[in-house]
Parts: structure tokens; C-alpha cells; sequence
């Protein structure tokens, strides 16, 4: 994952200004990133982003099911 590298390059002793320029992300980013992610291995983060990932599949399902039902009432009430 490119934010734990990051943070493990800062730890090797590099520059967080040299780092961020080379990733495209402001300070800000970083230390936020710091915060949120600093003592994480990379299985902990994909544990964290996949309840995110199974929302978003389960909110595709529901999108689904209720267009295929207001289908099925508008064609029922046109039939009675």
C-alpha cells in the first residue's frame, strides 16, 4: 500500500517535505495519514476499507431491487 510505504520511508529517516513532493500530497496529507494509519500493517487497512467496499456493493443491490419494485407496481396499477 503506498501509504504505508510512505510512512515506513519517513521512519528510514527521509525528509516529509522530499516525500510529499514526490507523491503529489500536501503535509497535511501526510500527517493525517500519520494519525490514521501509523501503527497499522497492511492487513489491519484492508480490513478497515472492506466494510466500506461491501456497503457500497450492498447499497448497488438495494438500488436495484427497488427500481425492479416500483417497475412492478407502476405496471400492476396500469393493469387494474
Amino acid at each position: 500500500m503506498q501509504i504505508l510505504e510512505m510512512l515506513k520511508e519517513i521512519k528510514v529517516g527521509r525528509i516529509v517535505k522530499g516525500i510529499c513532493r514526490e507523491h503529489g500530497i500536501s503535509d497535511a496529507t501526510y500527517y493525517n495519514w500519520k494519525l490514521k494509519y501509523g501503527d497499522m500493517e497492511a492487513s489491519n487497512i484492508r480490513r478497515l476499507k472492506g466494510p466500506g467496499e461491501e456497503n457500497h456493493k450492498l447499497r448497488q443491490m438495494f438500488v436495484a431491487l427497488s427500481l425492479e419494485t416500483s417497475t412492478f407496481n407502476y405496471v400492476i396499477g396500469k393493469k387494474l
